[in-house]
């Protein structure tokens, strides 16, 4: 049995609400909100499909009824604008979570905690320095969405199954994200070198790949479907649940999400997405990645982009 708590019913917390159910992720969801009819017509939306999927019991309530809770997704804040950056959010939102954190914690103090409101490296920092959990139950979804972002155009491009490719975006869920190059690959293939490997080549052809496009590519991914459709929540939802997936299985999973660093490729006291091993006791551990100096300096610019917000905030 799995119970996740929702606490933010907006385009994103009623869609990963959703994907729960669907997905057959948890048999007890609770969704709680501000707006409690909004939460309650969400609910009750989601349950009545729920005869075609997995038995789920899915209803609003407040934050009592969280108690025994294994995950809780934080959604809740002020969504992202049309032209406004994550970090404009930054202490509106950090207000709300602080807000929030006494009130959810007291009665599910042994839930893993996943923070997916923007700007979600901050709040997530935000998190841990205001709660008296353990760092390891508090995870951000950090670059976990980019990263997919990153494999399924890798996967256009070289048409290949996104299964296949591995490559992660490092550093801040925003604009001083990057890729660490020297570690992407396809099955193994550097990704560079992938399409030189193949025996079919007439098949292949296609100009190098162009770091910098990918890259930008990603970077403006979220801009880009907020422009054209109001807010972003398909994606996201599915990378959460991959997330709580990971969190309710007996078999770690490794994943870039966002946690407290303390000194892993000499970064501390800051909260950004790194290769992190993610289980059923939580955040387990990071796997410090063989990145090249360039990389690390990235990273490193990063983390510093991030503090220097951290320091205008009042947390």
């Amino acid at each position: 049995m799995s119970k996740i708590t929702i606490i933010g019913t907006g385009s994103v917390g009623s869609t990963i609400a959703y994907t729960l159910a669907v997905a057959g992720i948890a048999n007890e969801i609770v969704m709680i909100d501000l707006n409690t009819e909004k939460a309650l017509g969400e609910a009750l939306d989601i349950r009545q499909g729920i005869p075609f999927c997995a038995p789920c019991s899915i209803y609003a309530g407040d934050y009592r009824d969280a108690v025994g809770s294994d995950i809780v997704v934080l959604t809740s804040g002020v969504a992202r604008k049309a032209g406004q950056s994550r970090l404009d959010l930054a202490q509106i939102n950090v207000n709300i979570t602080k807000s929030i954190i006494p009130e959810i914690t007291r009665y599910a103090p042994d839930a893993k905690y996943v923070i997916v409101s923007n700007p979600v490296d901050i709040l997530t920092y935000t998190f841990c320095k205001c709660s008296d959990l353990p760092e390891k139950q508090i995870i951000g979804s950090g670059t976990i969405l980019d990263t997919a972002r990153l494999r399924a155009r890798l996967s256009e491009y070289y048409r290949i199954n996104q299964q296949n490719v591995h490559a992660y975006i490092m550093g801040e869920h925003g604009d001083s994200a990057f890729v660490p190059w020297s570690i992407a690959n396809i099955s193994n293939v550097p990704v560079d070198e992938y399409s030189k490997y193949l025996s079919n080549t007439d098949d292949m052809m296609m100009p190098p790949l162009n770091h910098a496009e990918i890259e930008n590519y990603v970077r403006k991914s979220g801009a880009r479907v907020i422009a054209r459709k109001g807010a972003t929540f398909y994606a996201v939802s599915v990378s959460v649940c991959h997330i709580c997936k990971a969190l309710l299985s007996s078999i770690d999973t490794t994943m870039t999400v966002s946690t407290m660093m303390h000194g892993e490729y000499g970064i501390d006291d800051v909260c950004l997405s790194v290769l992190n091993v993610v289980g059923r006791d939580g955040a387990e551990g990071k796997v410090i990645m063989p990145l090249a100096e360039e990389e690390v300096a990235l990273l490193h610019k990063s983390a510093d982009s991030l503090k220097e917000v951290i320091r205008s905030l009042n947390i």
